[in-house]
């Protein structure tokens, strides 16, 4: 059976379990499953039959004794647990190297030529809770217009400003003069916009975040797939991710419940192709404030869409759930965590209860991706779709 689309949704930060060498990152004991289980919000039998619990090391529920799709984890290879990494390797390229972190603020080699380029101070420049700089910060930044910038464990330059002291659109500007500063040794993965609204101290962040990432230093899956003729579709922040390399449309989203909206939604459009869509409720609302039962809530919703999407399946349609790293919310960090993530298959042609282990990296799905539409590539991975192919 000829393959047509392929859906890759990824829950961002959905991990299954401490990676071999979670230690070395900090993160020994972490296992965002075996968290959010725990609660009683928790209910994903949808997830549950394609596998979820069969997978090789998840102890933390029963499985079922016959899986619908075929299963297995990955492990990352890539120096790092951020989203950039972890997608960028999904997508075919591993990052042998890690992006570079501030833990101590970002040096005045960074700091001078932004003041200079947006002719505004600086406050902060620490690490930080994007809550809590808000809270801390904010009063001052209206007072003074300095922006504020923070980063966190991840390689990420942070600008939050108050709606109505930096326009949206000035402050994205913002964000385009610092990206174009930080290169070379500075080149961090993501300069994010955080804008916000309200008064002190009841700041709130608004969903008019944008992220300025690197452009991918490799070609990508999708880089392949559009170079064959396919189409390439992402829905949520995938288009930033990749800085628009790859991806031929994108669909922004609000929330996890929109970007399910809008995949079903894509399940109604014909193409050829890729639709790869990015969940970040998970990871951005729950897993850094290390709220357990909204992230469990949140796997339940997306457990109710997944059983609408797999009931519109066409059947040259295949779906792709995996994650980009962990963000376990029950332990003292908040930072995201070195874990497997899962993988899990379906459609008809692919077999059911076929279990491909632990695989090397996260880029077996790239490699996967494009052995089902016979298309090669300079991209990393072992494709597994030999093993699962109906």
């Amino acid at each position: 059976m000829d393959i047509s689309r392929v859906f890759i949704i990824v829950l961002d930060s959905f991990g299954i379990g401490e990676a071999p060498d979670a230690a070395s990152f900090g993160d020994e004991g972490s296992n965002t499953l075996a968290t959010i289980v725990k609660s009683d919000r928790y209910d994903t039998p949808n997830m549950k039959e394609l596998g979820l619990f069969n997978i090789e090391g998840v102890t933390c529920a029963q499985g079922t004794d016959s899986p619908k799709g075929s299963y297995g984890r990955l492990r990352e290879s890539s120096m790092g647990k951020d989203t950039t990494i972890g997608h960028w390797e999904i997508a075919g390229i591993i990052s042998p190297e890690p992006m570079p972190t501030y833990p101590e603020g970002f040096p005045e080699e960074v700091l001078e030529p932004f003041r200079e380029q947006t002719g505004r101070g600086v406050l902060c420049n620490k690490p930080y809770s994007g809550t809590d700089v808000i809270r801390d910060y904010g009063k001052e930044h209206m007072e003074t217009g300095g922006l504020i910038v923070y980063t966190s464990a991840d390689s990420v330059f942070q600008i939050a400003a108050h709606e109505e002291i930096v326009p949206v659109e000035e402050l994205y500007r913002y964000c385009r003069i610092a990206r174009n500063i930080l290169q070379g040794k500075h080149a961090v993965g993501r300069v994010i916009a955080r804008p916000f609204t309200g008064e002190w101290p009841d700041f709130v962040r608004t969903r008019n975040r944008h992220d300025f990432s690197l452009v991918p230093t490799g070609q990508t899956m999708m880089d392949c797939l559009q170079e064959a003729g396919y189409d390439t579709f992402g829905i949520g922040k995938i288009y930033d991710i990749f800085a628009g390399k790859g991806i031929a449309h994108t669909e922004p989203i609000s929330c996890n419940r929109d970007g399910m909206e809008k995949t079903i939604e894509m399940q109604d459009v014909d193409f050829r192709g890729l639709c790869f869509v990015n969940l970040v409720d998970f990871d951005m609302v729950y897993g850094h404030r290390n709220d357990i039962d909204g992230y469990a809530g949140a796997a339940t919703e997306f457990d109710g869409q997944l059983g609408t999407f797999l009931e519109r399946m066409k059947e040259g349609d295949v779906l792709i759930i995996t994650a980009d790293h962990g963000c376990d919310p029950g332990t003292s960090s908040t930072d995201h965590s070195r874990e497997y993530v899962p993988m899990l298959a379906y459609g008809k042609s692919v077999r059911e209860g076929v279990s491909i282990g632990t695989r090397g990296s996260f880029s077996d799905i790239a490699a996967t991706v494009l052995d089902m539409f016979g298309v090669e590539g300079d991209i990393c991975g072992i494709s597994f779709w030999g093993e699962i192919k109906a």
